[in-house]
């Protein structure tokens, strides 16, 4: 059964909400197919990439392993209906719809800078919600210490998943606080457009400190446990994706440096750019890892 908040939100609270954003709606004259979303402090004041550099240069694994792969195979994927399944250890388990965990009246623009694994990055303006936000509303239970996250499995509409290399579906997973982390965000859209299919549609998870591949996208299933859960890269080659995959210039990839990295759109004369340890966002994730050996836990 698919649950909206009405099903776990107090009734009053729920209905102001509700006509606030059917007000919203019926006041704004953006075409049926925009999106907007609040200027956040979160976001970097570095130039994003353009629209056609994020939609045509991508990892998404289930459509093809080359960088133009995603835009040529993604267009089969239905994505509405769609809804994602929470559960574990929650208050509210359920079956939520994308307005439900992402209305458009809450998104965010977050403008976030990406590291690729590949030592490759972009600047990309994400709307959004916080992940924290969807966690509270479903109720995190104690002893919760882990998010785990997994792609839609259609191999019908997503060619690579008919044959091997990953174990599919596509799995990824967080510690909880960094998951709650106000940086954590689930996206629907990118440029004030829903969020094209190549890049995650119709919602996906953004950890912009991490490297790419844990933004796992076109999220399905959403659950908290208390046990680390297994992710797809690191079951994959453990030597050399670890659990955690911080952007960290200062450990390397086995087969390549992590110090330095092409910006995508640069040009050939554009030299490679310094990688920051965390991707820039040291000031804010830095205290989560105090103590811990990020050599080990890469």
């Amino acid at each position: 059964m698919k649950l909206g908040w009405s099903d776990v939100t107090p009734e009053a609270v729920w209905l102001n909400r509700r006509a606030f954003m059917a007000g919203a709606t019926a006041l704004a004259a953006t075409p049926a197919f925009a999106l907007s979303g609040s200027p956040s402090a979160f976001s970097t004041d570095e130039e994003p990439n353009s629209f056609e550099e994020i939609t045509n240069y991508n990892n998404f694994y289930e459509f093809g392993f080359g960088k133009e792969d995603p835009a040529r195979n993604a267009g089969a994927l239905t994505t509405d209906p769609w809804s994602v399944e929470i559960g574990g250890m929650v208050d509210r388990p359920g079956s939520y719809g994308v307005d439900d965990l992402a209305p458009e009246a809450a998104l965010e623009e977050r403008i976030y800078r990406l590291r690729c694994v590949e030592a490759w990055s972009m600047v990309i303006p994400w709307l959004g919600v916080p992940l924290a936000g969807v966690l509270n509303k479903v109720g995190v239970q104690p002893g919760a210490k882990f998010v785990a996250f997994e792609t839609v499995l259609r191999p019908e509409e997503m060619v690579a998943q008919r044959g091997g290399g990953i174990d599919w579906p596509y799995r990824e997973g967080l510690r909880l606080d960094e998951a709650m982390h106000p940086l954590t965000i689930l996206a629907t859209g990118l440029y004030d457009k829903p969020m094209p299919n190549q890049n995650g549609a119709p919602i996906r998870l953004v950890v912009p400190w991490k490297y790419g591949f844990k933004s796992i996208k076109s999220v399905v299933k959403i659950t908290l446990t208390d046990k680390q859960p297994a992710t797809s890269w690191q079951s994959l080659q453990p030597s050399e994706y670890g659990f955690y995959a911080n952007v960290n210039p200062q450990v390397d990839h086995p087969r390549w440096s992590q110090a330095t990295e092409r910006r995508i759109g640069a040009g050939l004369l554009g030299g490679r750019q310094e990688t920051l340890m965390f991707n820039g966002y040291a000031d804010q994730v830095a205290g989560m890892y105090q103590g811990m050996d990020l050599a080990q836990n890469y």
